[in-house]
């Protein structure tokens, strides 16, 4: 199953959008690799693309909070700082034991639907923060 960066994921940052539409292809292609049993390098190069693109993500988005004063921003860090614990954790049970059909279904629940839940929940909250004060 691919995943569609929609409307409700838009935030209305230009750089954060394009950055979540750059994880989202990533998640995808991973998922692609594992389901076509590409080999241990591809999926391992997904891998340690989406653990390191996060970092660079979390980031962007944690320097634009602090520069709009955004009330929630310690929250919000530490889902970072949780997601960046859940891929490097899957980046580890894929070097022990290979793509399985587990650690397939672990990529789905704890990278892709925990990213895209985080979007629509939290980012969403930030670009309503950033929009009111770029409005006084």
């Amino acid at each position: 199953m691919a995943y569609e960066f929609t409307s409700e994921l838009e935030t209305g940052n230009e750089l954060i959008d394009s950055e979540h539409k750059e994880l989202i292809d990533a998640i995808n292609n991973l998922l692609l690799a594992c389901g076509e049993g590409k080999g241990r390098g591809e999926i391992r190069k997904t891998l340690e693309f989406l653990n390191d693109y996060i970092a660079y993500h979390f980031s962007d988005e944690e320097k634009i909070q602090r520069q709009y004063g955004y009330p929630d921003y310690e929250n919000h860090k530490r889902y970072h700082e949780e997601y960046k614990r859940i891929v490097a954790g899957i980046l580890n049970e894929f070097e022990q034991g290979g793509a399985t059909v587990a650690l397939v279904s672990k990529t789905n629940q704890a990278i892709a639907g925990w990213l895209l839940n985080h979007i629509k929940k939290e980012d969403v909250k930030v670009a309503a923060h950033i929009r009111s004060k770029r409005q006084d």
